[in-house]
């Protein structure tokens, strides 16, 4: 299954209030292993940088300055998304900035039913727990040491392992099981195909009996005696 783990920077919070995507960083996985296929772009946002964005992320006006308006990568974003499903730290906030990016430009935006959203997820499985990207990163020891600010692609790389973690470490073993039957290498799915194996070189085993011997019983009967007034015997 491929899935699209992503993030963003912008220049605030909300963009109803004219704050803009100023990065994005995505990685492709399939069956939850990165496949090393990335998509990262920054935005010119054409307006200012709040310093207290710029705080976070170190992004500033003059570095965005010449870089690509949004609607010039817009179709090579999409195309790299597809239609795969999307992953997200606070995953409503990313997909608010995207479909507003989106709708400025006169595209259609991207469905709320392709979002998994890993805040989430961690609330799920770890009720209680502080669920920011570092925090959740300590909690599963996720090497988070040259993250010194925020970056869409950094973020998104880390957040591409905890995802994993999250969804069960690499021991997901239903999927790499029904990949393995559908290439012919498991033992399980559709054998129709495959030719019968018959041997003689194993050799015979006789049923293993199961039922107590008579020995067995009469040691049982005698420990059990040993209960006085047992509850299972009152009527």
């Amino acid at each position: 299954m491929r899935e699209i783990v992503f993030d963003t920077e912008t220049t605030g919070f909300d963009p109803k209030g004219g704050h803009r995507l100023v990065e994005i960083g995505c990685i492709e996985m399939v069956n939850r292993v990165a496949t090393g296929a990335v998509f990262h772009a920054y935005f010119t946002p054409e307006r200012d940088m709040p310093a207290e964005a710029e705080a976070v992320h170190g992004l500033s006006a003059a570095f965005l300055a010449d870089k690509p308006k949004f609607a010039e990568r817009a179709e090579d974003l999409l195309a790299f998304l597809g239609d795969a499903p999307l992953v997200a730290h606070n995953a409503a906030f990313d997909f608010g900035f995207l479909n507003a990016e989106l709708t400025a430009i006169g595209l259609g935006i991207v469905s709320l039913d392709r979002m998994i959203d890993t805040i989430a997820i961690a609330r799920r499985k770890h009720p209680g727990a502080k669920l920011s990207l570092d925090a959740l990163c300590s909690r599963y020891g996720i090497d988070r040491s040259h993250r010194t600010k925020h970056g869409a692609l950094l973020d998104a790389e880390l957040l591409a392992q905890l995802y994993v973690e999250l969804m069960g470490g690499r021991q997901i073993g239903l999927e790499l099981a029904a990949d393995a039957s559908s290439s012919g290498n498991g033992p399980s799915g559709d054998l129709s195909d495959r030719p019968i194996e018959t041997s003689t070189a194993r050799p015979f085993r006789s049923p293993r009996p199961h039922r107590p011997s008579d020995a067995e019983l009469a040691r049982h009967h005698e420990f059990m005696a040993g209960f006085g007034d047992p509850l299972w015997t009152r009527a």
